[in-house]
């Protein structure tokens, strides 16, 4: 297992709460995670159909079962289980007995709010970051053989082809998590919506564009991203809002919560056809953007990130929250620091003064600079594990 940096976390929430819940994307490593952490528990797999119809049939007599705890994988499976879970943990409070894992996020957050409130940490797994994969020694020299591997654990515990493993693991979650979500009418027309959302990677979502270009209403677009976003496919990054007068954008930017997903999704098979693909600037913003949520939840902290653009076009990529101001990151791609690199830190700097506790520039290239108001520091640099 490439170790990951949320386990202490992990285990020190299971030493204060009787259930933890862990959920994230499908084969983001949170039955590793768990078993790992916990290798002295039964493990249960509700993907079993002869398990998950014991849990669904009697969940009393399932549970009888586990009277110490378990790992139980997969728990959206049997919806009913946290609510049993829940006067078994009122008998007994003692820490660290279950730890349920899900690759859904409302409807699973939902029932485990609902019937574990107080109860149960919740967790949230992404694939892995830079810094985790660095520390296995697994790293790609380049930046677009990074972008193209992505961050799912088993493509680098299993030096997988990652064309060939996203080809998998998008048709395992059209067949399984689709069907168990939402009745899709028509399964290519979904996929090639997917499609479209990939290369709208970066941008603003705009849904009405997106349910023309699909060909759909907007109801179904909107619903198709709910979907999209409940099975951790994409993530909707907010803008920053204020109650000055100027206008400022309300729509959300859409990334892939992976970026070999979104090269896979793009039809690009090789580090040069990443590189010099019309999106390579907003696969860099994605993986960037990414990274910092991932460091976010590592850590215990909420998902709260926001961009800032005004009706004028300017614009600053990455807001992370530093207290009751932020840290503001630029991203580019390209490997030369630019003077036009500087501009919309500039810019909303003199326009809020006081919003911004510090920010700098993260860009394509090798070399850092230690510039007085916005460092810029090189992609390789978020190989080092944030402190």
């Amino acid at each position: 297992m490439i170790p990951r940096h949320i386990q202490p976390l992990f285990v020190r929430q299971a030493s204060q709460y009787p259930v933890v819940t862990v959920i994230g994307p499908r084969q983001s490593g949170k039955t590793t995670l768990a078993k790992a952490s916990f290798p002295d528990k039964p493990y249960v797999s509700l993907e079993d159909p002869d398990v998950r119809r014991f849990a669904l049939e009697d969940p009393r007599g399932f549970l009888a079962g586990y009277s110490s705890g378990a790992i139980l994988d997969e728990i959206q499976r049997a919806p009913e289980l946290p609510s049993y879970l829940q006067s078994l943990v009122d008998r007994n409070d003692t820490p660290g007995q279950f730890i349920l894992t899900g690759s859904q996020q409302f409807e699973l957050m939902t029932q485990v709010t609902q019937s574990l409130a107080g109860r149960t940490a919740l967790l949230r797994l992404l694939p892995l970051t830079l810094a985790e994969v660095s520390s296995a020694e697994r790293t790609h020299k380049s930046l677009a053989s990074t972008l193209l591997h992505g961050f799912y654990p088993r493509i680098h515990d299993k030096d997988l082809d990652p064309s060939q493993a996203m080809g998998d693991y998008f048709s395992t979650y059209v067949e399984r998590d689709l069907r168990q979500l939402a009745a899709v009418q028509d399964l290519r027309q979904f996929e090639r919506f997917v499609r479209l959302c990939a290369g709208r990677t970066g941008q603003l979502l705009n849904l009405s564009s997106l349910a023309n270009d699909a060909g759909i209403s907007q109801p179904t677009a909107r619903a198709w991203i709910d979907l999209l976003q409940t099975s951790f496919i994409v993530h909707l990054l907010p803008p920053w809002h204020t109650n000055a007068g100027k206008r400022l954008i309300k729509a959300p930017k859409l990334y892939f919560h992976d970026t070999a997903l979104a090269c896979w999704l793009l039809g690009l098979r090789t580090p040069e056809q990443v590189q010099r693909d019309p999106l390579w600037g907003a696969l860099f913003e994605n993986f960037v953007v990414i990274e910092a949520l991932k460091d976010r939840l590592n850590a215990g902290e909420s998902a709260e990130l926001y961009f800032y653009r005004d009706s004028e076009g300017n614009e600053v990529d990455l807001f992370i929250p530093v207290g009751r101001q932020f840290h503001a990151v630029e991203i580019k791609a390209g490997a030369t620091v630019n003077p036009d690199y500087f501009k919309g830190l500039n810019r909303f700097d003199s326009h809020f003064p006081g919003v911004l506790h510090g920010g700098c520039v993260v860009y394509g290239g090798e070399q850092g600079q230690n510039r007085t108001h916005w460092p810029v520091h090189p992609w390789q640099q978020l190989r080092h594990k944030p402190q």
